[in-house]
């Protein structure tokens, strides 16, 4: 079995209890704060992967590191996980339980990437946009990317709007050197 597909299934595991607890809001709160520490620690994530260190070892870790900082739930749910040998797919887990929660919240994640920096303005009008066409929450991020000339790209889910110059500038050069003016 593929590591997303069972990190998949203990999401989904760890959602159903948290709702049956009322703690969804919380364990997600935890596992924002869980995948963002492991991933600012690869050491972290390469000891809970590792086979070799000890299961009470790695307990003792994420009891020293997230004892006080999760709920009960989360920090019984991680136990679980390593005494089951899934560590190496606890960040995984982590991911799919966010997106598990964002699909059942119906909030899609944006990102806009522009040649300048988008005004609060333009970043309500492109939020109010995606919301029109798609629906639900939209929760977008913006960077800049001074490459793109002029214009931007946006990405929601897997489909991408490339409005950039540098886009158009690369077609075109293309289309001429295909029809042989270049």
């Amino acid at each position: 079995m593929s590591e997303l597909t069972v990190a998949a299934r203990y999401a989904k595991s760890l959602i159903d209890l948290a709702q049956e607890q009322n703690g969804v809001e919380a364990a997600k709160s935890d596992m924002e704060l869980f995948v963002h520490t492991l991933k600012a620690n690869p050491q972290l994530s390469a000891v809970l992967a590792n086979p070799v260190v000890s299961h009470s070892k790695k307990l003792s870790i994420l009891d020293l590191i997230f004892g006080s900082k999760v709920s009960k739930l989360t920090l019984a749910f991680f136990k679980l996980m390593i005494n089951k040998g899934r560590g190496e797919v606890l960040m995984t887990t982590g991911y799919e339980y966010i997106n598990l929660y964002n699909i059942k919240k119906n909030i899609t994640k944006a990102r806009v990437v522009s040649a300048t920096p988008l005004s609060e303005a333009n970043k309500q009008v492109i939020i109010k946009e995606l919301q029109a066409s798609i629906g639900g929450t939209i929760q977008l991020s913006a960077k800049v990317d001074a490459a793109l000339i002029g214009g931007f790209v946006l990405t929601v889910g897997g489909q991408q709007l490339d409005t950039s110059v540098s886009s158009s500038l690369k077609k075109l050069q293309k289309e001429f050197t295909q029809s042989g003016v270049i």
